[in-house]
This record gives C-alpha cells, structure tokens and sequence, in this order.
C-alpha cells in the first residue's frame, strides 16, 4: 500500500470520502493538518515518508522535492488548476512524474466570479452585515446591465465567466495573450493589457500566475482604470500588488474590491484590505463544491495511482 501525503484544504474538507476509493487503488491516504498551506520547513521535515503527494497551494520548491526524493517520494500530484507554487523542473530532474487536474472547476470559481460581481453591484455583503448587527440599509447599488466588464484570462475559468455574463446585457472585454478569437461569443472584444482598461466598469481576473503578469495590476495600471470601477480576483493573489490597490481604494479612484485570493495566504490580521469595509474577502474556496471537489480528488488519484504503479 503506497502511502500519500494529502495537502489540498477542499480534499482534506471531504476527505472520509475518498479513503475506500484510494485503498483499492493502492493508496493509503493521510490527511495533513493544515487550513491553507504546509511551510516549506513542515514538508521537509515530512514529506520523506510518503510514496506520494497530492499538492495543494504549498510551495512545492526544488528543496521541498529534493527532501522528498532523499527518502520515499515517487510521484506527486497538483490538486486544481494553478501550478505556480510548483517547480517542475526539479521534478523533471529528479525523476518525479508529476501532472495537475486541469478543467476540473471552471464553472465553479466563474460562479464565484459572478456572485462576487453581483455582491459589488449591489452590496448585498454590506446590507447583510448591516442587518445582522441592528440597522436596516438601503445603499444605491449600480445596474450590471449596459456596463463594461474586463476579463483577464480565456482559459476555462475566463470562458465560463464569459458564458455566464452572456445573460446579463454587457459588453466585455479579453485579455489573453495566449488564446486567440473571441471563442464564439459575439459579445466580446479582445484587447492586450492594459488597453481599454478605462473603459471597464469591473475587471475579472481569471488567469494563471506566472513570471509576465506578477503585480499586472499596480499603480500604472490602476491610474488607467475608469474611476469608481471595481476589481474581482478569483485567479492568484499577486497578480495584484496590494499596496497599490489598497491606494486606490482609499483615495476612491478603486470603488471596490472583491478578492477570493490574496499575496500572502491567510490574510494576514495587520493588512491594511482589512480596514476596507466596501471590500469582499473570501478565502481561495472558488473551487470549492462538492461536486467539483469529487471530479477533481479522483482524477488526482487516478494519476498518482497510475504513477506510483509504474514505481
């Protein structure tokens, strides 16, 4: 039976689930304690033991690997879609096959997407906090129908975005250097970043992380955004520069944020996004549905099955 370290929050969440499945696939899962992520420190020190690993946002870094592979570690898998935490290099080198679970969930991070849109619309978080602590408010909210949205990334996640907005009488626009068209949908336009920034109402970011677009929006970028427009990132935290957006909203040229994903993860208790009222937080759970959580958990097993039958 090949034991397999399990790091990934939304697998841990339903995790009594997928023992029975695991062991007649060979597998002996154990659950790590943890609510985010493992320090690089904890997974040297642990993952030796393991035949296997099945990664969540955890810095999977060529020290972690190399730690891995002086004792039992044969094969990993990347739970999700967003592989930047993840040296594949070091696995190629160290002979460690290893693969993610793409296409998994796009529909559901767009639904958050969505909702987190529609909750900046109408403030539908700053009207249940009001409630729910004594008062009755009635804030104007703005009309989604006839704005401009940007959407940043056309992968899965960005398309279903696209789908979903198709209803609601927008006009949108894409960003993604590496899918080209409007993929059928005629309501679209295409743009390279950070063009036509100062047209969009909202701006969604739905893309992967990488070494081009760290800090892709920051103080040049947010001056090029329409006044009181707002910003929703179901992506990766720094795509974002903190700073900077914390800036913009408190001089107001940034109306709103909502944020499932931050730079550093949990939210620290001193950042200053806390004393944001007129923000959104969540806490990197977009893919997070039982439905989507099941698809993803046994293709993550199918492929560390397959790989450590090959060990």
């Amino acid at each position: 039976m090949h034991k397999v370290l399990v790091t990934c929050p939304p697998m841990l969440g339903q995790f009594h689930k997928f023992v029975e499945p695991a062991r007649k696939l060979g597998i002996e899962l154990i659950a790590a304690e943890t609510t985010q992520i493992l320090s690089e420190e904890e997974l040297i020190a642990i993952l030796p033991e393991y035949d296997g690993w099945i990664i969540g946002d955890d810095p999977a870094t060529k020290s972690v690997f190399e730690a891995g592979a002086s004792g039992n570690l044969k094969a990993a898998v990347k739970w999700g879609i967003g592989v930047d935490n993840v040296d594949f290099d070091a696995c190629k080198a160290l002979n460690i096959p290893i693969t993610n679970t793409p296409n998994m969930f796009g529909g559901e991070v767009a639904d958050v997407a969505i909702a987190l849109t529609l909750g900046l619309a109408r403030q539908t978080y700053f009207i249940d906090r009001g409630v729910r602590s004594g008062d009755w408010p009635k804030p104007a909210g703005i009309s989604v129908a006839g704005k401009h949205i940007g959407v940043v990334g056309f992968g899965d996640i960005g398309r279903n975005v696209v789908k979903r907005l198709s209803g609601f009488d927008v006009t949108v626009t894409v960003y993604d250097p590496g899918i080209e068209g409007n993929q059928g949908f005629d309501f679209v336009e295409r743009a390279v970043f950070p063009a036509a920034l100062e047209k969009c109402d909202f701006l969604v970011f739905t893309c992967a992380l990488n070494k081009h677009n760290f800090h892709m929006l920051n103080t040049e970028t947010l001056r090029l955004m329409k006044p009181g427009s707002r910003v929703v990132n179901v992506a990766r935290g720094p795509l974002i520069d903190e700073e900077a957006l914390v800036a913009a909203l408190q001089s107001g040229h940034i109306s709103a944020a909502a944020l499932d994903v931050f730079e550093v993860e949990p939210l620290p208790q001193n950042s200053p996004l806390r004393d944001m009222p007129q923000c959104i937080f969540g806490s990197h759970n977009g893919s997070n549905t039982i439905e989507g959580v099941e698809r993803a958990t046994f293709k993550a097993l199918n492929e560390i099955a397959g790989f450590l039958g090959e060990k």
